[in-house]
């Protein structure tokens, strides 16, 4: 929801830092690196040192911006973008997960459910660019990108901040994943509301 006005200030700071980082390494090689030390969270998760797996999570996030600076410096790209959206709803499941393996009595359900709800947003989400390519549709409301970046109510900002927030309060995992579960699925059908709106002519 608020990751256009996020992205006015984290952008500018990002193409900055982007200006010291060496011709020679890809913004693909940043993904991957990034999404490499984004999944060593899971079994820090799973043994509960919640503290270290925050600081690897926002390592994550912090290559994630990156190699989209990176990207937009040297020119974005189609493998680029595949990899950059794929590394990406792999590592929020995949801390999700995480948080399972920690309380598998306690956490598994309240996860599944957060995991459902995250293929409803990610569907929606890359389902509505294959068609928005399609028919040449095209948006830089959040920038520039490989794809249409269909916007919602729970977006890239909001999952950080959920995942900071349950990494601080593992103890509320169940009822922080049930209720922000539940405004992806807000997301979901706000997403809907859109494609109809763009998509029925």
């Amino acid at each position: 929801m608020v990751d256009s006005w996020v992205n006015r200030v984290v952008h500018p700071t990002m193409d900055d830092l982007a200006s010291y980082v060496p011709s020679q390494i890809s913004a693909n090689s940043i993904t991957l690196v990034g999404f490499g030390i984004g999944l060593l969270a899971v079994p820090l998760l799973w043994i509960k040192l919640y503290s270290t797996a925050l600081a690897l999570i926002l390592v994550n996030r912090f290559f994630d911006g990156l190699d989209g600076a990176v990207a937009r410096r040297n020119g974005v790209t189609n493998l680029g973008g595949y990899l950059d959206i794929s590394c990406d709803f792999i590592f929020y499941s995949a801390v999700v997960l995480g948080f399972a393996l920690a309380e598998p009595e306690k956490n598994s359900l309240a996860a599944t459910y957060l995991i459902f709800a995250f293929v409803g947003t990610g569907s929606s989400f890359l389902a509505f660019a294959v068609i928005a390519e399609k028919h040449g549709i095209s948006s830089e409301a959040h920038g520039q990108k490989a794809f249409y970046y269909l916007g919602g109510l729970v977006e890239g900002t909001e999952t950080v901040l959920f995942y900071v927030t349950i990494c601080l309060f593992p103890e509320q995992f169940t009822t922080l994943a049930v209720m922000f579960g539940s405004l992806c699925w807000l997301t979901v059908v706000g997403r809907f509301g859109s494609a109809f709106s763009l998509l029925r002519n």
